[in-house]
């Protein structure tokens, strides 16, 4: 970004898609450990990691942070949305745990395009008004999201919190993070999306959904695709292909902007390549994200 910011991105504004779903109860951490593909019983207290929920057959339904507030409390923050359904869904796997899980309207979330006040890495810091910090970037590209209650944060004109959202998705993309519209989840496996570049999944924790093929994937060498940053000289979708030298090449599964996630070979020459006939420029993806 920009040192001098435009006027809607100063201070911290709304992030209005962005959800959040709180586990709460003596059994959270454990429920999470069982349904996620992070290792959440050993993430120490007030620290967060990206974490995915996987169906049985491997396959990713969403990518989040997950944040361990105390012993009896783990939060989601959802970019992509879709927190009813997941709660709804997550609810049937609940049984006798002593485990409440709710959609948090109560609160909100909003970022900054500068380092954080307190919080580093995974460590959480405590924020204004009984909210969080968190550390959303690195050196290269430093971000701040704070979760707070929904009157702590100014919201902007529908027009500022579209131009913020769309800059903050591109810094996602910029970092490798996927965002997963309703028509790429369930179509990729956390290696295919490069989850393990934010240690996003674990492979020595025990069962979880989809959890036999993720280890299968990464003991047997068999991941043969990742994401690749793309720069698209015409305006591209989730789910359009990629070409090379007029043939199939891999799909695009995240857009923002002029940007684009594209799951590509990992073997594949430099020649050009093209997304609806147009030419689209490899870009070299940012580290630090990983927690």
């Amino acid at each position: 970004m920009p040192d001098n910011l435009p006027p809607a991105f100063v201070g911290y504004p709304r992030l209005p898609g962005h959800q959040l779903l709180s586990l709460q109860g003596t059994d959270a951490a454990v429920f999470a450990h069982a349904q996620f593909s992070g290792d959440v019983t050993a993430l120490p207290l007030l620290h967060w990691q990206w974490s995915a929920w996987l169906s049985a057959k491997g396959r990713t339904l969403a990518v989040f942070q997950l944040l361990r507030l105390a012993d009896d409390h783990v939060m989601l923050v959802l970019a992509d949305g879709d927190a009813d359904a997941i709660a709804s869904q997550l609810q049937r796997f609940v049984f006798r745990r002593k485990v409440k899980v709710q959609v948090r309207s109560d609160l909100a979330v909003a970022g900054a395009f500068t380092a954080p006040e307190a919080a580093s890495n995974a460590a959480i810091a405590h924020a204004a008004a009984d909210g969080w910090e968190l550390d959303l970037g690195s050196d290269a590209l430093p971000r701040t999201l704070r979760i707070g209650a929904a009157d702590a944060f100014a919201a902007g004109s529908e027009t500022d919190e579209a131009a913020f959202a769309l800059a903050w998705r591109q810094a996602d993309l910029r970092y490798g993070l996927p965002r997963l519209e309703e028509s790429q989840r369930e179509v990729w496996t956390p290696q295919q999306l490069g989850l393990d570049r934010l240690n996003g999944y674990s492979v020595k924790k025990g069962c979880y959904p989809g959890q036999e093929i993720v280890a299968r994937t990464h003991f047997l060498g068999k991941a043969k695709r990742a994401v690749q940053l793309l720069h698209a000289a015409a305006p591209a979708q989730a789910g359009d292909g990629v070409q090379q030298d007029g043939a199939a090449l891999g799909t695009i599964a995240s857009v923002a902007g002029e940007l684009a996630l594209a799951v590509l070979p990992l073997e594949v020459s430099d020649a050009e390549l093209q997304v609806g006939g147009a030419v689209a420029q490899r870009v070299p993806l940012l580290d630090g994200l990983a927690r």
